[in-house]
C-alpha cells in the first residue's frame, strides 16, 4: 500500500467533485461496511437512512452498497452532489456480525478503509486496534464544509454492534439484534394510560369531559432487521465465488452438494454416461488459514502454509502436505462417509446412469475445506465434462443456493475439481468455482491440501468397477 496518503485518527481531507468510493479491507474475522445518512443534529431522518447489505441503497442510488466481488472489495459509493440539502454528512461503519455476538474486532487484523476518486489520489485510513470488546466502529465521514465536501478519520469503537450504533444515530432495530427491551408492560402493550396525580400523591384517571372520536390507528413501522438474508439463487462465472451466511455452531444446519448431469446427447446416454461425485476434506482441526485463497490449483510439492483456525485448537501438523493414498481424507461411492460421526459427511449413493449424487454435510464447526471433484467412468474419459452437462449444486436449505457450472470443453479427461466449499471463511461457506482437469489420458485422483489449495494428478489412481 505504499505511497498511498494516510489520514491519522482525526484528520480530514477536501475531496474533489464526484463520487467518492470508499472500500473496506480487512484480515481475521469477517467485518461489514454501512453507511448512515445523518443530519446536522446528528440524527438520522428515518430507517432509510441506513445503507447495507440489507438495504443497499438511499436517495435513489446516491449512496450504495456494493459487495465484494470481482471489481473490488466491499464498498460503499456516495455521490455528494446528488444528496439532499437536510443531510449533513454520511459515516462510514465497519461493523462484525450481528448474528454473532461473540465476534469482535479483537480479532480483527489491518482494518484499512481506502477513499478512492477520479482523478485524485486514494486516501487511506487505519483506524488504530479495538481491544476492549468493540463490535462496531466509525470509520470515516463525508462531511459538508461550505459549499464543499470533505472527509474525516473517526476510528471511534462501539461495544455494542451495528445495532447499538444505529440506534444511536435514530434507527428502529429489530430485537434480538443486539437490541434490548421493547417499552412495553407486562402484557406485551404499550402503556397509553392518561393519568395524573393529586395533591396527595395518588394517580387518579383523567375523565374525558366529552365524548372521544374513535382515531384510525397507523400500524407501526417494522423494525429494521440487521440479518442478513439468504443468498438466493446464484450461478458462478469462471473463477468467482459466492459466501452463503451461516452459524457455524448451528447443529441443525444441513449442507447439500449434489453432482447433476443429464448425460448430454442419447448417444452418450447410451454409452452409459456414469460420472462420481468425489468431495476430499480437511476437516477443521487440520485446517490451516494461508496467504493464498482456498482452492488455488498449486504445482507438485506445494507446502501447506497458514494459521490454524482459531476455533480448531490445536491442529495436527501438515508437514508433507495432505495424504495422498488410500488413506485421504475422501467421501465417494467406495467410503459413503457419516453424519453422526466424523466426517460428518455423506454420500447418498453411487448412480451409475444420468441423475445425480449428493453429499450431505453437517455440523459446519468441524468442516475446513471441502473440494468436490468429478470422475468420468466412461471409457478413456471420453467426453468433456461439459457435454455431459455435469454441474455442482450447493444449498444450505434455506433459501440460499449457489449453482457452479463448467465452462470448458476438455476431452479426454478422468478428473475434475470443480468447486470448493471453504468452511473457514468468517462469514459462513464461501463456495469457490475451480474447474481444475486432470493430464490428458491420467487417471490420479486430485489432492487438497490442508491450506485448501489443489493439486491435480497426485492422488492415487482407482480403477471402477462394474
Amino acid at each position: 500500500m505504499g505511497g498511498v496518503p494516510e489520514l491519522g485518527k482525526g484528520g480530514n481531507t477536501a475531496v474533489k467533485d464526484g463520487p467518492v468510493t470508499a472500500e473496506l479491507r480487512a484480515e481475521g474475522e469477517q467485518v461489514d461496511l454501512s453507511a448512515l445518512l445523518v443530519t446536522a443534529d446528528g440524527r438520522v431522518r428515518s430507517d432509510d437512512d441506513l445503507v447495507f447489505y440489507n438495504q443497499p441503497e438511499a436517495e435513489s442510488g446516491a449512496v450504495r452498497h456494493l459487495p465484494a466481488d470481482s471489481a473490488g472489495p466491499e464498498r460503499v459509493e456516495v455521490h455528494p452532489g446528488a444528496l439532499p440539502a437536510d443531510v449533513d454528512r454520511v459515516v462510514l461503519v465497519g461493523s462484525c456480525d450481528p448474528d454473532d455476538t461473540s465476534r469482535t474486532f479483537s480479532a480483527v487484523r489491518d482494518v484499512l478503509v481506502r477513499a478512492r476518486q477520479d482523478g485524485a489520489e486514494p486516501v487511506d485510513f487505519r483506524p488504530p486496534p479495538l481491544l476492549d470488546g468493540e463490535r462496531a466502529v466509525l470509520l470515516m465521514e463525508l462531511y459538508r464544509r461550505g459549499p464543499g465536501w470533505k472527509l474525516r478519520a473517526i476510528g471511534q469503537g462501539y461495544a455494542d454492534g451495528l445495532a447499538g450504533l444505529a440506534t444511536d444515530f435514530g434507527i428502529d432495530v429489530a430485537e434480538g439484534e443486539d437490541g434490548s427491551g421493547d417499552g412495553t408492560d407486562s402484557d406485551g402493550r404499550a402503556e397509553t394510560r392518561d393519568a395524573r396525580t393529586d395533591a396527595h400523591g395518588a394517580t387518579q384517571e383523567r375523565l374525558p369531559t366529552q365524548p372521544v372520536r374513535p382515531q384510525p390507528v397507523q400500524p407501526p413501522s417494522a423494525p429494521m432487521s440487521l440479518r442478513k438474508p439468504p443468498l438466493g439463487s446464484v450461478s458462478l462465472d469462471k473463477g468467482s465465488q459466492a459466501t452463503i451466511s451461516l452459524d457455524k455452531q448451528d447443529k441443525e444446519l444441513v449442507v447439500t452438494a449434489t453432482l447433476e448431469w443429464d448425460g448430454g446427447s442419447d448417444e452418450r446416454r447410451r454409452r452409459g454416461a456414469d460420472l462420481d461425485l468425489y468431495a476430499l476434506f480437511v476437516p477443521a482441526h487440520k485446517a490451516l488459514r494461508g496467504s493464498g485463497t482456498p482452492g488455488t490449483v498449486v504445482k507438485s510439492g506445494h507446502t501447506p502454509q497458514g494459521e490454524p483456525l482459531p476455533s480448531a485448537g490445536s491442529p495436527a501438523t501438515a508437514k508433507g502436505g495432505a495424504k495422498k493414498g488410500k488413506k485421504a481424507d475422501v467421501v465417494y461411492y467406495s467410503r459413503l462417509g457419516a453424519l453422526k460421526n466424523a466426517p460428518y459427511i455423506q454420500l447418498d449413493g453411487d448412480a451409475r446412469v444420468p441423475g445425480k449424487e449428493t453429499v450431505r454435510i453437517v455440523r459446519p464447526d468441524q468442516q475446513g475445506y471441502v473440494l468436490l471433484c468429478a470422475y468420468s467412468a466412461v471409457s478413456n474419459g471420453f467426453g468433456s465434462f461439459r457435454s455431459f452437462g455435469a454441474k455442482v449444486v450447493v444449498t444450505d436449505g434455506r433459501g440460499s443456493t449457489v449453482t457452479v457450472p463448467l465452462f470448458e470443453n476438455t476431452k479426454t479427461r478422468y478428473w475434475v475439481a470443480i468447486a470448493l466449499v471453504d468452511f473457514t471463511d468468517p462469514d459462513g461457506a464461501a463456495i469457490r468455482h475451480v474447474e481444475a482437469y486432470s493430464g490428458r489420458m491420467t487417471e490420479r485422483r486430485p489432492v487438497l491440501h490442508p491450506d485448501g489449495a489443489v493439486e491435480m494428478n497426485a492422488g492415487p489412481v482407482e480403477f471402477k468397477r462394474r
